[in-house]
């Protein structure tokens, strides 16, 4: 199957049309933008850092070890685990990677929120102006098939959060939802409190 690029607001079936799929990898990728400066382009680095929010039919946070993210890499389940952190942004490829076994996320458990903020935005006074080339993908549980990609491509700047999409239950089947929203939330507690 090839894959399916989307745009804001877009949604996708994950697993409807794709039998057997029961896992998937959620990477995200983005660029340090290149300082226009006197003596060329140096980038500066910015430390995005990509997390999972567990959030039930309410759409609500039910506890904070429902926060999936670089000092909390695996679920009380099991079933979301994070790849652990990248504090530069550089090199090819997903910067981040969320791995999601669909099959053992608890049945209270409907929708997968995927963020992402700048870690300690406020004392390095960066903001998502300083980024570029960002992206949400979903492959395969291998790794190895792009489902779909969602390229986050509008103006970002002055803000310190982005949530990039959803992972969601409808009935039986998955979906994914390219959302793109930014936000003003220095800290992936801060953002996660909103959802409580």
């Amino acid at each position: 199957m090839a894959s399916i690029s989307l745009v804001k607001g877009q949604k996708i079936d994950l697993t409807k049309g794709n039998s057997g799929l029961a896992k998937v990898v959620v990477g995200l990728g983005w660029d340090p933008v290149k300082s226009k400066g006197f003596f060329g382009g140096a980038k500066k680095n910015v430390d995005c850092d990509a997390s999972a929010i567990l959030l039930n039919s309410e759409g609500k946070l039910a506890n904070d070890n429902q926060v999936i993210c670089f000092h909390n890499k695996k679920s009380p389940c099991g079933s979301v685990v994070h790849s652990g952190d990248n504090i530069t942004g550089e090199g090819d490829g997903d910067d981040e990677q969320i791995f999601i076994d669909l099959a053992k996320v608890p049945a209270d458990v409907h929708k997968v929120l995927v963020v992402v903020n700048i870690y300690d935005c406020v004392n390095r006074k960066q903001d998502f102006g300083m980024i570029q080339s960002a992206y949400i993908r979903i492959l395969d549980g291998s790794g190895s098939n792009e489902l779909t990609k969602f390229n986050l491509s509008d103006n970002y700047a002055g803000l310190t959060a982005l949530v990039c999409g959803e992972l969601y239950r409808h009935g039986t089947e998955w979906k994914f939802a390219a959302i793109g929203e930014g936000t003003h939330s220095p800290h992936i507690n801060d953002l996660a409190a909103r959802y409580k």
